[in-house]
């Protein structure tokens, strides 16, 4: 099967690309491994509550916007209407 001879990649080594390119390069690529695992999670763990305040932080501006343009719209129905 020429299929089997084929190196897959995996989801989880994309996302490791996406996130870091030069860390995939060195673990995938040279076979390094990080020495310094505790450490390792430790920033993972950060970037993990950092990307969750920022999902956070686009949700808001998101309805700080909505409540602007509904506020204009009344501020301006007003004005036309009375």
């Amino acid at each position: 099967m020429p299929w089997a001879k084929k190196r897959v990649i995996k989801a989880s080594e994309i996302n490791q690309y996406v996130f870091c390119p030069r860390a995939w390069w060195w673990r995938e690529v040279e076979g390094f491994e990080p020495e310094d695992v505790e450490r390792l999670a430790e920033g993972e763990r950060f970037h993990q509550r950092y990307s969750g305040q920022v999902f956070l932080l686009e949700k808001l501006w998101v309805i700080a916007w909505v409540l602007l343009v509904v506020g204009v719209c009344l501020i301006v129905a007003g004005i036309v209407l009375f």
